[in-house]
C-alpha cells in the first residue's frame, strides 16, 4: 500500500471509532511507524510502504481505535521542548503543564533546592532541572511504578549531576530538609467527575493521579497544611489548580500565612496555576 493510501485508511478508522482529532493522530502514529515526517506526506504520498511497517501501523491504528492514548502507542511525549517516556502508570504531561513550569522559570535562581510533589513522569522537574544550572531536586510520588518511569526520564534526559533524587512517600511522610520551591500538580478532578471523562484517561491514565477526592482539593489542603515546614524564609509553593479551583487554593495559602498569592491563565484563558510567597 501506498503511503498516502495508509494515512487515509488510517484516517477513517479512527474516526469512525470516534477519536478526536482523527487526522492529526493517523498522521503521527505513520511516522512513528516509518521514521518519516509531515513533509513525507506532501511530497512522497505515492512511495510503497514495507509490508511489515504496514502491518506495524495497521496494529497501532487498531490501539487508538481502541481509544489508548497516542502517546502510549508511541511511549513518549514532548513536554517543554524534551521528549519523556510514559506509560499506564503516570499521566501524560499536557500543554497546559508547561506554563506551570514558566512560571517557575521566570523566578528561579541557580543553587536553588526544589521538591516536586506527585511527580509522576517528572517532567515538571526535570524540565526545571534542564533549564537552570547547579540546582538540587527531590521529586516524590507514592507509586513505585511511577518513579520508575520518572528515574528512567532523569537518567535520558539529564547529565548524572543534575539529576535528582527520587523518593517514593506519601507525600511529606519521608520528605526531609528544606526547600526554596514546592512544585505540584496534584490529584484535582472531583471523585464523581472522573467516569465522565475522555476513554482515553479514565481507562487509561491511572485513577490515583487523578482522583482529587470529594472536592478534588484534598491533595492542595495536604501540602498547603505542612509545605512551610518545608520551604526557606521567602521560599515559593507552586501548584497546577483546575480551571474552577484558583480562589479555593488561593484562600488555603491566605489561612496558612502565604503572602503574594498570583493566579495564572492557561492559553485558553483559563486558570491554571497559583503561586505564593511564604
Amino acid at each position: 500500500m501506498k503511503y498516502l493510501e495508509c494515512y487515509k485508511e488510517g484516517c477513517r478508522k479512527l474516526a469512525e471509532a470516534g477519536v478526536p482529532e482523527a487526522q492529526l493522530d493517523a498522521r503521527l502514529l505513520l511516522e512513528y511507524i516509518c521514521g518519516t515526517n509531515r513533509n513525507d506526506l506532501l511530497v512522497r504520498g505515492d512511495r510503497e510502504v514495507e509490508a511489515e511497517k504496514q502491518t506495524a501501523y495497521e496494529t497501532a491504528i487498531a490501539k487508538r481505535a481502541e481509544r489508548i492514548p497516542l502517546q502510549h502507542i508511541t511511549g513518549e511525549q514532548d513536554f517543554m521542548g524534551l521528549g519523556f517516556r510514559v506509560n499506564e502508570h503516570v499521566l501524560i504531561p499536557r500543554q497546559d503543564t508547561e506554563i506551570l513550569v514558566e512560571e517557575i522559570l521566570k523566578d528561579m535562581q541557580d543553587y536553588e533546592r526544589i521538591l516536586d510533589m506527585c511527580t509522576g513522569s517528572g517532567c515538571i522537574l526535570i524540565s526545571l532541572l534542564h533549564y537552570n544550572n547547579w540546582c538540587e531536586g527531590v521529586g516524590v510520588d507514592i507509586s513505585p511504578l511511577a518513579l520508575q518511569v520518572a528515574e528512567e526520564n532523569g537518567q535520558r534526559l539529564l547529565p548524572e549531576e543534575k539529576r535528582p533524587v527520587w523518593l517514593k512517600s506519601n507525600l511529606f511522610e519521608k520528605v526531609e530538609g528544606k526547600f526554596d520551591i514546592i512544585v505540584s500538580n496534584p490529584p484535582y478532578i472531583k471523585s464523581e467527575v472522573i467516569a465522565t471523562l475522555m476513554p482515553e484517561v479514565k481507562d487509561h491514565e491511572p485513577v490515583n493521579a487523578l482522583d482529587g477526592m470529594k472536592d478534588g482539593l484534598y491533595f492542595y489542603r495536604e501540602i498547603v497544611r505542612v509545605a512551610s515546614k518545608y520551604l526557606n524564609k521567602e521560599g515559593k509553593l507552586y501548584f497546577e489548580i483546575g480551571h474552577d479551583q484558583a480562589t479555593e487554593v488561593s484562600e488555603l495559602l491566605k489561612q496558612a500565612g502565604f503572602k503574594e498569592i498570583h493566579v495564572v491563565k492557561d492559553y485558553a484563558g483559563l486558570d491554571r496555576v497559583v503561586y505564593a510567597t511564604l
